[in-house]
This record gives C-alpha cells, sequence and structure tokens, in this order.
C-alpha cells in the first residue's frame, strides 16, 4: 500500500509564491499531525511522497466534505490576515498521509501547481 499527502491550493484567491508555500506547509504539517501514529510512521519511513495540486472557485471545501466522508486526515488552512489576505480567507487543504488511491478518487481531476 502506497501513501501520499496531497496538498491543494486555492491559486485564483491571488497569493504570492512564498504566501502559497508557507500555506502549504502549514497544510501539510496540520494534515500529518491528524493521521494516525501508524499512518506517520508508514508514511515517514517511505520517503512522505506529496504532491501540490491547484484548486479554485471554492473547491476547498468540497474536497475537504468528501476526504472526510473517507475518513482521510485533513486540515483546511484558513489565513490569520496578517499580511495579503483577509481573515478567514481559505487557502490551502492537507489530505493525508492516507492511502494514494484514496487521495487519487478525491484529487484526480486537479492539475499539478507548475
Amino acid at each position: 500500500m502506497q501513501l501520499k499527502q496531497a496538498i491543494i491550493i486555492d491559486e485564483k484567491i491571488g497569493m504570492s509564491t512564498g504566501k502559497m508555500m508557507a500555506q502549504a506547509c502549514h497544510a501539510s504539517l496540520k494534515a500529518y499531525e491528524r493521521a494516525s501514529e501508524t499512518q506517520q510512521n508508514k508514511w515517514s519511513l517511505k520517503g512522505q511522497k506529496k504532491i501540490i495540486l491547484s484548486s479554485g472557485d471554492n473547491e476547498l471545501q468540497d474536497l475537504l466534505t468528501r476526504a472526510k466522508h473517507n475518513k482521510l486526515p485533513t486540515y483546511l488552512v484558513k489565513d490569520a490576515g496578517h499580511t495579503e489576505l483577509e481573515p478567514g480567507t481559505k487557502t490551502a487543504l492537507g489530505i493525508g498521509p492516507a492511502e494514494e488511491s484514496k487521495i487519487d478518487k478525491i484529487t484526480g481531476e486537479l492539475e499539478l501547481i507548475k
């Protein structure tokens, strides 16, 4: 069983590259913390595979709902509003670490950030 983590960024809200990177880090770490200890250990031993995907048009909430329905560890980042965005702006979603096939069923239509 292959594990991975998906980080989904809402690129359409106009964050700088640095802001996107920070939001991706928040999403990754917090979703990891919500995974079981077994998932954390297996993922860590297998190289911590992760992908960064692009989303927009308020898709993050729908993706979060679908991931939670499938009992995957998740974290939706809502910005504090200290720099570029309004407080509460949904910027990024972390899903996993979890079984790759389960994540792909939710995120398979999204494109990689380039």
